[in-house]
């Protein structure tokens, strides 16, 4: 009579990706929320004049001679939150094993990060600032291009998502998951800063 081992208790699912993810998102948002309580500071420190009617006081924050193009900035924040859909989308086909779903929504994922990139070059173009011209151009640089920075690591994650995801890992569910989670804090992210900076001015 042969006395067999019981069997090893299963490994429980490592989610190492998942919180790193969420810890660099955390420390993202806390670069984003301070930058975003240095513009309201400088806008609250800023002097002001009477209108010409005298009716009421003008903040000189923004030079009258900067318009912003809310068409573009408006695009943007649009699109965000299709890109975490889809990013949530190629999570919910990752769960089920089907890897042509999951890859044709990291694609369009991609595709909408390239979109929101083209939106905010355009805006830049339209603009026509100098970086040291003024606390509002500076700040407005310095917000908008950390915004575009994690955009496109984001992109970034994506593509190394997609090119897993072509290469046969179908379960691999812990990448798509911190992927839809860096795409979720971007769309959190940015509508803070298109209200701060694009909306309220």
């Amino acid at each position: 009579m042969s006395l067999a081992l019981p069997a090893a208790p299963q490994q429980s699912s490592r989610r190492q990706l998942l919180v790193s993810t969420a810890l660099v998102a955390a420390g993202a948002a806390m670069l984003i929320a301070g930058m975003l309580a240095m513009w309201m500071k400088f806008r609250a420190g800023s002097p002001t004049r009477e209108s010409s009617d005298g009716l009421r006081i003008i903040k000189d924050w923004m030079p009258e001679s900067i318009t912003i193009p809310e068409v573009a900035a408006n695009t943007m924040f649009a699109t965000f939150p299709f890109a975490a859909l889809m990013a949530q989308w190629a999570v919910y086909s990752a769960k089920r094993r089907d890897g042509g779903h999951r890859s044709l929504a990291l694609v369009i994922t991609f595709g909408l990060g390239i979109a929101i990139v083209n939106a905010q070059i355009a805006i830049y173009l339209q603009m026509e600032l100098g970086l040291a011209e003024g606390a509002f151009q500076t700040l407005f640089y310095a917000i908008t291009g950390t915004m575009m920075f994690l955009v496109i690591t984001g992109m970034a994650f994506t593509a190394v998502t997609f090119f897993r995801s072509i290469g046969g890992r179908d379960d691999d569910q812990q990448v798509v998951s911190a992927h839809a989670l860096y795409w979720y804090f971007l769309t959190a992210a940015f509508t803070a800063v298109w209200f701060f900076v694009y909306v309220q001015k």
